[in-house]
């Protein structure tokens, strides 16, 4: 083990739950695994629940037969999502943790963020019957350390001394008057630090490890004329239906001017949108058309992040028409579980490119054998584009990695990129931008969606309107 996981080991190896937020890379699941070895060595348990993402379930197993073997049989792994659905799973996983001394680990905390979703109580439930319990998360919270309360109440409620969300909100949460549901500010966190500083690992990538440096680079490229009519057509109509206290709408806006500019006709007007494609080949757009010239001269693994089911079948359509059947392969949920399996395999022999969405590729995978990374699109969480990074970047590593975000020129993309730089939820930034209006302006709101301006409630120019026929590159 590494200095940073015999530190961590030593901390926690003394106290029955724990919690290790370690950095994406830094072997958070050798970590838990000496954990597990301490225990078992000394008869304190028999069994290990170990709740993942259902995504990443195969990758566990294979991390574990790494340093444990092939034997498994000491290991129930069982996604977090079943506990949603599932009554035999969540029946099942009682049964046992009733009749064995139990070790739960609970891998991606941050899934079970929520206090209200029936996963969450479902494993709060479980963890009562299990004595030893510990969380892994690359980070405490991925918005608020109100995100801590479910997290830490399947460990010990007695740790942060609240039985109820109510009175951890009482005592830390600013509720926004406007949104009903919306936390605008969270106080007294130096009460929340101390309590949970004694049970607690907490490293990153850069206290431990000396990897190679991550490299970034932006592909510009223009939409097409109809396509920028088009875009226009479509701002016009979901920006007059924004409402900041409906984030929905603004989910509905950013989400219509994305299809667009990935390369789909939207009819904005349809709840839910229809759409269908723009260009009659793939070969004919133009996002596609700069991935493949970025592309062109590249030898080494390339993989290639989406957020779009169709963008992911039209990339490997592309790709193997180009360079040959194969050597693309889809990694995605419309891909069976057992086929997603044999493409991870191909990409780690003989497949070039690796079209994945970062929903399934983006927790759990060791990548670090590609160094090559292209966002054709992105979605609007940091923590996910973080996850995704961090595929590539951990241990093992040996190649500088380099990280390639495709942008169209003065669209949404420019603001999607800007946020994510500064760590920023596009919604939630929007959203304030929108409350500091004292009129409502939507040119002004589009040309801070286009990245053109920082601040909008300082920017009213009183037009109501947008020139659809206007297409500026």
């Amino acid at each position: 083990m590494y200095n940073h996981q015999v530190n961590a080991v030593e901390k926690l190896v003394r106290l029955k739950v724990g919690a290790l937020y370690m950095e994406m890379g830094t072997g958070k699941t050798r970590t838990a695994l000496e954990l597990i070895l301490r225990r078992y060595n000394k008869g304190k348990v028999n069994h290990i629940i170990w709740l993942c993402p259902f995504s990443i379930k195969r990758s566990i197993e294979r991390e574990i037969q790494k340093h444990i073997g092939k034997d498994l049989s000491m290991f129930t792994i069982c996604g977090i999502e079943t506990l949603s659905s599932s009554i035999k799973a969540n029946v099942n996983l009682l049964q046992l943790a009733k009749e064995k001394k139990c070790f739960l680990i609970v891998d991606e905390s941050n899934l079970v963020k929520n206090h209200r979703a029936k996963r969450t109580k479902n494993i709060i439930r479980l963890a009562q019957y299990c004595p030893y319990r510990l969380i892994l998360n690359g980070m405490p919270i991925s918005r608020t350390e109100a995100d801590l309360y479910a997290q830490w109440y399947i460990l010990d409620w007695r740790i942060l001394g609240y039985q109820s969300f109510w009175s951890f909100a009482q005592n830390h949460v600013d509720w926004d008057e406007r949104t009903r549901g919306r936390i605008k500010n969270i106080f007294n966190v130096d009460y929340l630090t101390r309590k949970i500083a004694p049970y607690t690992y907490q490293v990153t990538k850069s206290e431990c490890l000396d990897l190679p440096r991550k490299t970034y680079g932006k592909v510009y490229y223009n939409l097409t004329d109809e396509q920028w009519v088009h875009y226009n057509n479509v701002a016009n109509t979901l920006l007059f239906e924004i409402d900041e206290m409906r984030p929905e709408t603004i989910y509905r806006l950013f989400t219509g001017l994305q299809n667009v500019i990935s390369g789909l006709w939207v009819d904005p007007t349809k709840e839910p949108f229809v759409i269908k494609n723009f260009f009659h080949h793939p070969e004919e757009n133009p996002r596609i058309q700069a991935l493949m010239n970025k592309l062109e001269g590249v030898t080494e693994k390339v993989i290639i992040f989406c957020r779009y089911t169709h963008e992911i079948n039209h990339i490997v359509t592309v790709l193997n028409k180009r360079y040959g059947p194969g050597v693309a392969v889809p990694f995605n949920g419309e891909v069976k579980h057992k086929q997603r399996e044999l493409n991870l395999q191909a990409f780690e022999s003989s497949a070039r490119f690796f079209v994945a969405n970062k929903t399934c590729a983006g927790y759990g995978l060791n990548l670090q054998f590609c160094s090559f990374v292209v966002y054709y699109n992105n979605d609007w969480d940091y923590a996910t584009r973080s996850q995704s990074e961090d595929r590539v970047h951990r241990i093992g590593q040996q190649n500088n990695v380099h990280i390639i975000d495709l942008c169209a020129d003065g669209t949404l993309d420019e603001r999607i990129l800007k946020c994510l730089s500064r760590k920023e939820s596009l919604v939630y930034s929007f959203q304030r931008q929108i409350e500091s209006m004292k009129n409502r302006d939507i040119t002004a709101m589009k040309e801070w969606i286009e990245g053109k301006v920082e601040d909008i409630g300082e920017n009213l120019y009183g037009k109501g309107c947008i020139d659809s026929g206007t297409a500026t590159t």
